[in-house]
Formats: C-alpha cells, sequence, structure tokens
C-alpha cells in the first residue's frame, strides 16, 4: 500500500519529504525550498498534495505586520497636528478657533481632525469658539503620548511584528488604527510543515527521486527513448475540484421538453403577441362580457393602446350573434346587448387560448397545433401563485376526432415527461365537454390537478367558420416544474439562488 503511495508521488511532493528528513522531520516551507532548490510555490504546492495523503501536517500562523504611511512618516517626524496645536496653546494659553490653522500651520481638514483629538486627549477644551489648553495638555506638553511613542518606533524600525504587544505598544496602535491613513496592516501567514507518522514510515522505505515523464512526446517515440523513461503514477480515486458547467434553466428545460413533445407528436407551433384585445382573450372564446374573470381583479387592462382594432366586420358580427342569441348554433347565447367597444380593450393576455381561436380563424383543418408563452393575471404573490407565469395550450382538429382522442393526445403527453394522468369532469366557458387533468405522484401517493381541456363548444366554432370538432388544452408549465424539480414554491423558479441551480444535474439532449 505505502509503495503504491510512494509510485504516484510528484517528484516535489518527494523533493519535500525528503527535505524534511534532512531537517529533522519538521521546518518551514521556505528552508526546504533552499535546501532542495525549489521555488516557494512549488513547495507550498506539494506540502497542500502531502497534507491531503495524510503524509504531514501544515500548521499556519498569521503575523500582523505594522508599518507607517507617508503621513505616518510625516507625522512621526513632525509631530500629530494636535502637538502642533499644543504647541501654539502652551505658548498663548488660548487660540480663537478661527485661527488655529495659520498658526498651527495646518489645513482646515486636519483642523478638524486635531481638534477632535485634542478633545479626546483632554489636553484643550473649546469655550465660546475659543480653544483652551488644559491642566491635562500642560503636562502633556513635557511627554509623548502612546501615539506618538508607536510612532517613533515605527519611523525607527521602518515595521514592526504585532505579536504579544506590550501595553504600551497596545495602546498606542489602538489609538493610530482610529485615524486613517497613518498606519498599515499587512497579515503575512507562516506555515510550518511536520512529517506526520505514516510519512515517516514512508521515508523508511525510500524514496528515489529522479526525473519523471507525465506524457509522450513524438520525438521519444521517434527515437525510442521512451523506453528508458520512468512514468509517473496517478491516483485514480483521487479527490478532484467541483466544477460547475453552464447549464439551461431549469424552467427553460422544462419548456424545451414541453416544446420537444408536442414537435415529436406531430403538433406545429404557434407564436403570438402578450398583448392581445379582449375579443381575442375573452369574446372568441364565448366568455360573456360581464364574467368575472373580465374584472380590474383578475385582467390587467392596458392604458396606452386603451383599444386594439379588431379583425373583419364579419367575424365581429359572428361572435355578436354567438353572445347575443347563440347564432347559427341552435344555443341562446347570453342574452344581453354585446358591446363592441369592450371587445376593443387592450389587456394583457390572461392564457394562451387567444392563440388557438386566431389560428383557428386562419387555417383550415385537419390542424394540430400548440404554443407555448407567458400570460398575465392579478394574482397575489404567494408560494404557489405569480402575476406572470408560462402556459402551454394546445387544440386538434379534424372531421372524425372525438373526446376519447383529446384524453389519449394528453395521456401520451404526460406519460412522455413521466408521469401517470387520469381526468375528471370540470367547467369552462369555452369547452364541452370538459375535464381536468390529474397526475399521480408516487412518493405522496396523491393525485394532484394541472390543466384544464375539453372540446370547443359551437359557440366558439360558428363564429371562425370551423365546421370540424377541436380538442383543447391548457396546462401551467411552472406547475409541471415544481413536480419535476421536487420543490414546493413556485417563487424558487425565479429566484437567482445560485447554490440551488448548481446543484441541479445537467441534462444532456
Amino acid at each position: 500500500m505505502l509503495q503504491n503511495i510512494i509510485d504516484e508521488l510528484h517528484i516535489y511532493e518527494k523533493k519535500v519529504l525528503k527535505g524534511l528528513e534532512s531537517l529533522d522531520y519538521e521546518s518551514t516551507p521556505e528552508k526546504i525550498a533552499e535546501t532542495q532548490d525549489m521555488n516557494i510555490k512549488s513547495v507550498m504546492s506539494a506540502a497542500g498534495s502531502l497534507e491531503s495523503k495524510g503524509l504531514i501536517e501544515v500548521q499556519k500562523d498569521v503575523d500582523e505586520i505594522i508599518s507607517l504611511s507617508d503621513t505616518g512618516k510625516e507625522y512621526a517626524e513632525e509631530g500629530l497636528p494636535e502637538r502642533k496645536i499644543l504647541r501654539v496653546l502652551n505658548e498663548e494659553g488660548s487660540i480663537p478657533m478661527k485661527d488655529i490653522g495659520s498658526k498651527a500651520d495646518l489645513d482646515s481638514s486636519e483642523v478638524k481632525v486635531a481638534i477632535g483629538w485634542l478633545r479626546k486627549k483632554k489636553w484643550a477644551l473649546i469655550d465660546k469658539g475659543t480653544v483652551k489648553i488644559t491642566e491635562e495638555g500642560k503636562e502633556a506638553v513635557s511627554k509623548e503620548y502612546t501615539d506618538e511613542m508607536l510612532l517613533d518606533k515605527l519611523l525607527d524600525a521602518n515595521k514592526m511584528l504585532l505579536f504579544n504587544p506590550t501595553q504600551l505598544i497596545k495602546e498606542g496602535f489602538d489609538l493610530l488604527r482610529k485615524r486613517k491613513g497613518i498606519i498599515h496592516v499587512k497579515k503575512e501567514p507562516k506555515y510550518n510543515l511536520k512529517v506526520t507518522e505514516k510519512g515517516k514510515e514512508l521515508l523508511d522505505m525510500g524514496i528515489e527521486i529522479r526525473e519523471e515523464a507525465t506524457q509522450l512526446t513524438h520525438e521519444q517515440l521517434k527515437t525510442g527513448s521512451w523506453k528508458n523513461l520512468k512514468f509517473r503514477g496517478y491516483d485514480v480515486h483521487a479527490e478532484y475540484p467541483d466544477f460547475f458547467p453552464g447549464k439551461m434553466h431549469p424552467l427553460q428545460r422544462t419548456i424545451e421538453d414541453i416544446r420537444q413533445i408536442f414537435l415529436k407528436m406531430g403538433f406545429t407551433e404557434s407564436k403570438g403577441s402578450i398583448l392581445e384585445s379582449a375579443f381575442w382573450n375573452f369574446d372568441c372564446l364565448f366568455q360573456p362580457q360581464d364574467h368575472a374573470a373580465r374584472e380590474m381583479q383578475d385582467t390587467f387592462y392596458i392604458k396606452e393602446p386603451r383599444t386594439v382594432n379588431l379583425p373583419s366586420n364579419e367575424l365581429v358580427e359572428n361572435v355578436r350573434r354567438a353572445h347575443e342569441n347563440g347564432g347559427a348554433t341552435g344555443s341562446e347565447g347570453w342574452g344581453y346587448s354585446w358591446d363592441v367597444d369592450v371587445a376593443k380593450q387592450s389587456v394583457l393576455r390572461t392564457h394562451t387560448t387567444c392563440l388557438s381561436t386566431r389560428y383557428l380563424a386562419e387555417h383550415e383543418p385537419p390542424i394540430k397545433m400548440f404554443s407555448v408563452g407567458r400570460v398575465f393575471r392579478r394574482e397575489t404573490i404567494t408560494y404557489k401563485h405569480l402575476p406572470e407565469f408560462h402556459q402551454v395550450e394546445g387544440i386538434v382538429a379534424a372531421e372524425d376526432l372525438t373526446f376519447k382522442n383529446l384524453l389519449g393526445y394528453l395521456k401520451e403527453f404526460y406519460r412522455k415527461l413521466g408521469f401517470k394522468a387520469r381526468f375528471r369532469p370540470a367547467y369552462f366557458p369555452y369547452t364541452y365537454l370538459s375535464v381536468e387533468s390529474e397526475i399521480y405522484l408516487p412518493d405522496k401517493k396523491t393525485w394532484i390537478e394541472l390543466g384544464g381541456s375539453g372540446m370547443f363548444r359551437p359557440e366558439v366554432l360558428e363564429p371562425l367558420g370551423v365546421e370540424t370538432p377541436v380538442a383543447a388544452f391548457g396546462i401551467g408549465i411552472e406547475r409541471l416544474a415544481m413536480l419535476r424539480l421536487g420543490i414546493k414554491d413556485i417563487r424558487m423558479l425565479y429566484k437567482s439562488d445560485i447554490g440551488w441551480l448548481r446543484d441541479l444535474p445537467v441534462i444532456l439532449d
């Protein structure tokens, strides 16, 4: 086992171990670098690797080195600003505040700082705009304060190691550190390397230091010199650093997976604007103009543009008749007077079904169409609701299409996503028959509702001139993403949580 470790050691690791052996198994990186003719970076790199293998211990201490800045040197030579003022005060007893700068040869910024320190050190007091020397100030004229003593020492020594300082140095250091730009404090790490028992056992077995090859060159192969090379061993079980490759955001990944499923099922993708007229968003879907979903509490109405142009007069007239009396469908409609101005209102689309009605108005069956896009509703932000989210919508139109075909499409879609699906009866203003899709969660042993679907009502199709059956479905993508990712708060999908995003697996296409 130990021989395997020896074989896998890099030449720098062997040199560090041999250097420590010659220095009684314990020394500094600097001494090892000197004895083994290595640079300090190579020594430290090898030391880290040896420590991970349990062959040496790396002990670290940090020294604080203090030195004077250029300003500090000036103060050490000429005196601190408050000391300059004290000298003048000692001669004159008091000085008007406005004259301090000129008398002590200080600029306005230094005067402000100096007055503060004069008061802290109790060398002077201010009385009615005049600075007067105190008894403590008179005593301080002939002796140095602790910060001044430290300035003198630093001026003589250039720099000083702050390790177990005397009380005098500590007090002076604490005072100078409160003032900006006088001293520099630099932290310098110190390392000590010590061979472990395991490392000593390894050294006792004998370590041979010779150059090792890590790769073959064309020249070595050509000349045959590779036969005399010693190749370095590699530890295939060694730890490797974490790396975080770029990857698609999990919500976008879910959207792309959904898109690919429908494309492979033969659907055509349609896209449209998030700004829509109430006509396409509500009226074409046989949703009455006094329906609760149209209220400001549920829908975002746009101020500019406030209204949107409507399509052909014929289509608008067909929709009006469907609402008022059912038109040619045999339905009674909603029995109210339909208002074209309400239909012109500009809204942020509340669902992508408006794309489905537009597509039906512009294309002849047979049709298999889906769309993926953002929709907007006036929702309070909670762990399960957002005012902006994504929805996938789709329609299938064909002569022999039945309700059973719709359920088959949905089951296949959920199966491709990895879910088992079932359906229960539901109500929507624009479909009949209508169902809610539910998928099964094995870990929770429960079913969860995920989307609505159904067959478009005649009141939707007849104004559009569509005579074939049309199956429609709509699914919230964020809820699907939450289930796939195992998260309970929808807001997580929009947070910049780099830790969570990094931990998500990379999915390869």
